[in-house]
């Protein structure tokens, strides 16, 4: 061999792979941010939607704010703007978890299986627990159908979000109440990111904290998310407006004052998510439930308990039960120990039937069991117990039956009843300027949702309303 001929053949062949991996480097380096933008592209083909729950909104808060001589320019805006119903028919019970799981799955509490805020716990073994997780889920939400499409989530501070396949998300849980709770909660938020959002935004509240003031620091979470994480649907939750209703009662000055604070959280995520979408976002504006306010409470345990169908042990604590309410402010379902004892079904009918005869007891309506299909709440209650606003059903199970209480405010009422009626509001591309819904169900906003994201849920027992 030619030693010479040799060696200019190596180099030959280094300089050919050297330009090579030149050439398919330059290659790689264009195009690759060419498919990034072209699949940003894509994904922003559509404007990203953003579901702010804003708890215990009553519509005509909205809708007649001249009346209320409320303050509230960024909702009002929803109205002049975009498309809104007069009022939105709840779920049974008209409470928070249940109806935020409707809002997510167009799905009533009886499929849907967060049925209550708290399950059914007659020896108190849950110490407390509300529905926290979506394992107890039985159908798909939005943020599944989303995830499928490849579309990116995120959450804060959403009811029943524990375990929730969202890619961003801070779920509602607590169980102390207290600060200690930040660090169960970091357990179940995905990894570092409250870390990396309290770097910037502060402290994330504190436990089961619900005042206006927590809402204005959650709604700092929600921004950074939207700015940063960039989500296609983003779910906002604002607790404040139902805490003060709670303590003072709805139609208050408290309540007004709290609204408003709320309203200017409103329009700055908003504009965030406007931003986002490079000048259009969907954004819709929801409630789980209305208000009534209230001054007496009616003790359907008391009434059981003397009528002799749950014993209790020298501690207070229940020791034995055929029949027990299992209240949600409102309304309480009546279940029994066994379904088969005819006995104490016929006892509990009896002794409602006595209650709801003298209307000083404060019941609204009583449904028996063959009613709870077409109510679709409460499933496996022998009966569900209606009051009327200005009573709400306590657990307790010592009398008196009937008490005076602090005034203050409920929901969970029937939803039936016009003050339960909750709220929907939405802009966006394609939103026609001041149309008015109507009437709507609550199991009809996350097909509507749905349908803005390019996603079906097959499930849902709603409809699009604005298609």
């Amino acid at each position: 061999m030619n030693r010479d001929n040799g060696t200019n053949e190596i180099k030959q062949n280094k300089r050919t792979i050297v330009s090579y991996l030149f050439f398919s480097c330059l290659f790689v380096c264009s195009v690759i941010p060419v498919l990034f933008l072209t699949g940003a592209a894509q994904r922003r083909s559509r404007p990203p939607v953003v579901l702010v729950a804003i708890d215990g909104l009553k519509p005509d808060y909205v809708l007649e704010a001249d009346r209320h001589r409320l303050g509230i320019p960024n909702l009002r805006r929803f109205v002049s703007e975009g498309a809104y119903s007069t009022g939105v028919t709840g779920v049974l019970p008209t409470v928070t978890y249940p109806s935020h799981t409707t809002l997510v799955t167009g799905a009533s509490p009886a499929r849907h299986g967060i049925v209550a805020n708290t399950p059914f716990d007659p020896l108190a073994q849950n110490m407390g627990g509300w529905y926290w997780y979506t394992e107890d889920f039985k159908v798909p939400a939005l943020w599944d159908a989303a995830r499928r499409a490849g579309l990116v989530t995120a959450s804060v501070d959403w009811p029943a979000t524990v375990g929730a396949d969202i890619n961003y998300n801070i779920p509602q849980f607590w169980r102390a109440g207290t600060l200690y709770d930040r660090k169960l909660l970091r357990q179940v938020s995905t990894p570092g990111l409250l870390n990396e959002i309290e770097a910037v935004a502060g402290a994330y509240p504190e436990g089961k904290d619900y005042s206006i003031r927590a809402d204005e620091i959650r709604a700092e979470f929600n921004l950074y998310l939207l700015e940063r994480k960039r989500p296609d649907l983003q779910l906002v939750y604002f607790g404040g407006l139902d805490h003060e209703q709670h303590d003072y009662g709805p139609d208050g000055k408290q309540a007004y004052a709290g609204l408003e604070r709320i309203d200017a959280l409103v329009g700055r995520v908003r504009a965030a998510a406007e931003k986002l979408g490079g000048g259009g976002a969907v954004v819709c504006i929801v409630s789980d439930h209305g208000f009534a306010a209230t001054g007496k409470e009616l003790r359907l345990n008391a009434a059981l308990k003397e009528a002799g169908l749950i014993e209790l042990d020298a501690w207070g604590r229940v020791k034995e039960w055929r029949a027990m309410a299992w209240s949600s402010g409102g309304s309480a379902a009546v279940m029994l120990k066994d379904a088969k004892d005819d006995e104490s079904r016929r006892r509990v009918k009896d002794l409602l039937a006595r209650l709801s005869a003298d209307a000083s007891n404060g019941i609204f309506r009583v449904y028996e069991e063959s009613d709870l299909p077409r109510l679709a709440g409460f499933p496996g209650a022998a009966f569900v117990v209606g009051a009327r606003p200005g009573w709400y059903i306590g657990g307790g199970f010592d009398g008196p039956l009937l008490r005076d209480t602090k005034p203050g405010g409920t929901h969970g009422y029937l939803p039936e009843l016009a003050e339960m009626n909750s709220s929907f509001f939405i802009v966006g591309p394609g939103i026609p300027a001041g149309r008015n819904l109507g009437r709507i169900d609550m199991r009809d906003i996350a097909p509507t949702l749905a349908g803005f994201l390019g996603v079906s849920l097959p499930q849902a027992e709603g409809r699009d309303v604005l298609r």
